[in-house]
């Protein structure tokens, strides 16, 4: 077959462009993206073999070998992994299939990617990290399974084409060869190579071998051999002893698997033992990846059964409010053909997602308690996924309950209590634990809905995530004390003064009637208000009706929220109610009196964040209040 000449589809153009003028430093890297991507290649084709052994070719375990050659100036990293076929090739090499390639090509311009290239891995595109220190770059494969003269050569100098052709390739796997530029000769030392192998690479449980070079004997019999040599451990880290293990090596293999630049936050590295015995090495990241929230975003550690690897995320060992736990799984119990559908019924496996749930968990109980700064960084992150907890699992919601953090009326700016220092701090005739949603603190820290709150000095937990009052409805009680909204239901404070109050509704009953017969449909009832002190009115939700935040929140989103109307509710204690009292004895077909009830209802929706349901109107109306008072 003649070569073919194919352009790179338009974002792999530019991710070259990026890589080549853009990251500057770390350009060891494409060496440590390599070898995974070597050693991937062989856990799928041992995974594969189980039910296909005539995929090994008999050629034994996996092995990944490196190959320099400082006449031609070239690096060869090659593998007998599943291998590619021409189909693969194209799919692999010559686009990018992932979602997140436009969010990849804008992070690559910003300072904080250029100084820590590491995170390419993470967006699938490790190979194109070759172009930061090759000029060309040619890869040799063969699909396991299939003939010799199936293989395939691909070859670009990042010019904006690639080159592919057929050729005949003895052995399944892929072998990648880089030109060095002139100015990256220093990786043609194999002690630079060395280096990077053991720090990136120790772990690789497959061998990665080099040809090197040694003298024998000595004086005249003294002689130059080369001989294979293992650069790497091959100690899978999670089998270790923990006492074996130095932070650093936690740290590099965790960024080898969650393909991430940072530390992580915590390391959980423990063996399981009884009904079902595993090893775990689990990690919290120190930072949530950039599609955390996505649809297609990777859920679960990989599971390895007795060292091999049979599933990259197995989804089926943490639950969904658990899906930033990053890590590997190994079990010594599962069969090693073992498939997602044995896996979704496997009693097994739910013991150890069962056991995985809780040692996360207390790790984040023990956090919380004794790092407390490394915990506030990882709630920062993670705190809005750990939440959804409380409604997905709700024999554990008091557990995540404990671990749950809030800005409040008590704490300054930018610092968070948690529920058991909120309940430590209740006076005794508190009743409730109450809570406020909305988008900031800012906002609501002026709100009237505090208003009786401050002044008996009770604690208000602000809620500022999206689904907070969804959360805090499946948790409904935390140590027996009932969670109650600050902008629903009927709220009195003072057990003193409920009698009064009632006295004052019956005895203003006429002119709240009137007011709630001119605001017609628009409001469900009109009554006096127990919540406010120095606002004139305010707008309630039922205690069994959608937070006000949240239906601001759907509709945002496109979606459709029953219609219903809410509560008006009027300080007594306020000049404009007396006024408006006044007037209704002068006059009960007042103008003004109901030009006065459609204006204090604007006004609740401003206080509340909405708009008047006339502005025009209401700035009229305003406009000729403010005239006449100032001509008096």
């Amino acid at each position: 077959m003649t070569a073919q000449t194919m352009e790179f589809k338009t974002e792999v153009q530019q991710l070259l462009d990026l890589m080549i003028h853009s990251l500057y430093s770390h350009k060891e890297i494409f060496l440590r993206e390599l070898i995974s991507n070597a050693s991937d290649a062989i856990d799928k084709v041992r995974y594969l073999s189980l039910t296909n052994s005539g995929l090994l070719e008999g050629e034994g375990d996996g092995k990944i070998k490196i190959a320099i050659d400082k006449d031609a100036a070239t690096i060869t990293i090659s593998d007998n992994g599943i291998g590619m076929n021409r189909d693969d090739v194209i799919k692999s090499l010559g686009t990018i299939a992932h979602s997140g390639t436009k969010e990849f090509i804008q992070a690559l311009k910003s300072e904080e990617v250029q100084n820590n290239p590491e995170l390419i891995g993470q967006f699938g595109v490790g190979f194109y990290s070759t172009f930061m220190v090759a000029s060309k770059v040619t890869v040799r494969t063969r699909k396991a399974g299939e003939p010799a003269e199936s293989g395939v050569v691909w070859e670009s100098a990042a010019d904006g084409s690639y080159t592919i052709d057929a050729c005949t390739k003895e052995n399944k796997g892929t072998e990648i060869t880089l030109v060095m530029k002139d100015d990256e000769k220093e990786f043609l030392d194999q002690w630079t190579l060395r280096g990077i192998v053991r720090r990136y690479s120790d772990y690789i449980e497959y061998p990665i071998v080099m040809d090197v070079e040694k003298t024998e004997g000595e004086g005249d019999d003294a002689k130059k051999v080369i001989s294979e040599e293992t650069l790497n451990s091959q100690k899978a880290i999670w089998l270790k002893d923990k006492s074996d293990v130095s932070a650093e090596e936690y740290n590099e293999f965790y960024k080898h698997i969650a393909h991430d630049f940072t530390d992580p936050a915590k390391v959980i590295h423990y063996r399981a033992e009884g009904t079902s015995e595993f090893s775990a090495l689990l990690y919290l990241p120190s930072r949530a990846p950039f599609d955390l929230f996505y649809k297609e975003f990777k859920i679960g550690p990989t599971l390895y059964v007795r060292r091999v690897q049979i599933m990259e995320h197995c989804e089926d060992l943490v639950p969904l409010y658990l899906r930033f736990v990053k890590g590997v799984v190994d079990s010594s119990d599962l069969p090693l053909n073992v498939s997602r559908e044995i896996l979704q019924k496997n009693r097994q496996v739910e013991q150890m997602r069962k056991t995985i749930t809780k040692k996360v968990l207390d790790t984040l109980g023990e956090m919380k308690r004794d790092e407390n700064d490394a915990y506030l960084g990882f709630y920062g992150e993670f705190g809005k996924v750990l939440k959804e907890g409380i409604h997905y699992d709700p024999t554990r919601k008091d557990t995540i309950a404990d671990l749950l953090l809030f800005e409040s009326t008590h704490t300054e700016v930018g610092k968070l209590t948690d529920l058991q220092s909120y309940i430590g701090h209740m006076p005794a005739e508190q009743e409730h634990i109450y809570y406020i949603t909305g988008a900031s603190r800012r906002e609501l820290e002026g709100s009237p809905y505090l208003e009786a709150f401050k002044e008996k000095g009770y604690e208000v937990l602000f809620m500022l995530d999206e689904i907070d009052d969804f959360i805090v409805s499946s948790l409904h009680t935390y140590q027996e004390k009932e969670f109650k909204s600050a902008v629903k239901g009927d709220i009195t404070l003072d057990k003193e003064n409920e009698e009064k109050k009632k006295e004052a509704q019956e005895k203003h009953k006429d002119l709240l009637e009137l007011i709630k017969n001119e605001l017609g449909e628009s409001v469900k009832e009109v009554r006096l208000s127990g919540r406010l002190k120095d606002s004139p009115c305010c707008l309630v939700a039922g205690e069994a009706d959608m937070d006000p935040q949240m239906e601001k929140i759907l509709k945002s989103m496109g979606q459709e929220v029953p219609s219903g109307s809410r509560i008006l509710e009027l300080n007594p204690d306020h000049l404009l109610f007396s006024a408006m009292n006044g007037l209704y004895e002068k006059d009960k077909d007042s103008g003004t009196l109901k030009e006065y009830a459609r204006l204090l209802y604007d006004q609740a929706l401003i206080l509340e964040g909405s708009k008047p349901t006339d502005p025009a109107a209401y700035a009229r109306s305003v406009a000729r209040i403010m005239a006449e008072n100032a001509m008096r």
